[in-house]
């Protein structure tokens, strides 16, 4: 295992899944620190300053909620929830609630390991690194300095509310954000309940940037959950 890679705070009271994520996430270059319970693993929060940190739900003694609140009181890491809770109300809450990222066991490696580099990537942008001038995606591509969005070679007219609501996705590319996150940020805190907003628009939004609306590869929905743009 490499002692140079990201460092990463598993919290997880299953010895087999910590012994599982140790050797997968080793072979990926990443640094491991184990946790068996929320408490020491808010303390190793602390004390350690992981990357990033994988957070199962279902701890011996504080619920995962209790720790992605408690750390979000002091840290901006982010955190991936690793759970077998599938509830789409659960996702909601721990994705209000701070989390950046869920995934319901059983999971493959791989996708954990592409959510990992995502959330890694788009917090070292968020800390200060310039952001890209363009955004690009496939046949995507959005000049946010000019405001022009293309898809291939063909220049898409959005609303100021579509344009908004893409740049919104575009800002956190990869990660799962909720509806609720989505109507403050693109209507504000008084329209959180507006479901039928983003409705309206996101099928207005993919019916121009979609090849095919009805299977889009850019605007991912999160069933019950809300939306994801797709990570590059």
């Amino acid at each position: 295992m490499t002692t140079e890679g990201p460092k990463i705070l598993l919290i997880e009271d299953e010895q087999e899944i910590r012994r599982f994520l140790r050797v997968s996430l080793g072979s990926h270059g990443y640094r491991l620190v184990e946790s068996a319970t929320g408490k020491d693993g808010i303390m190793q929060a602390a004390t350690q300053q992981p990357d990033l940190m994988i957070l199962d739900l279902g701890l011996p003694d504080l619920d995962g909620m209790e720790v992605i609140r408690q750390v979000r009181e002091w840290s901006q890491m982010p955190i991936i929830i690793l759970s077998a809770r599938g509830q789409e109300h659960e996702k909601v809450q721990a994705l209000d609630a701070g989390a950046d990222d869920y995934l319901t066991k059983p999971f493959s490696v791989g996708e954990l390991v592409a959510r990992i580099r995502v959330a890694l990537r788009h917090a070292a942008q968020g800390a200060g690194e310039p952001g890209e001038p363009v955004f690009v995606l496939d046949a995507l591509r959005v000049d946010l300095a000019r405001r022009q969005v293309f898809v291939g070679e063909r220049e898409v007219h959005l609303t100021p509310i579509e344009y908004r609501l893409l740049t919104t996705m575009i800002k956190h590319a990869g990660k799962v954000i909720t509806h609720r996150q989505l109507l403050k940020e693109v209507w504000g805190p008084d329209s959180v309940f507006e479901t039928h907003y983003l409705r309206v628009y996101m099928a207005q939004l993919r019916r121009k940037l979609e090849d095919d609306p009805a299977r889009p590869c850019f605007l991912l929905t999160e069933p019950g959950v809300g939306y994801r743009l797709a990570s590059r």
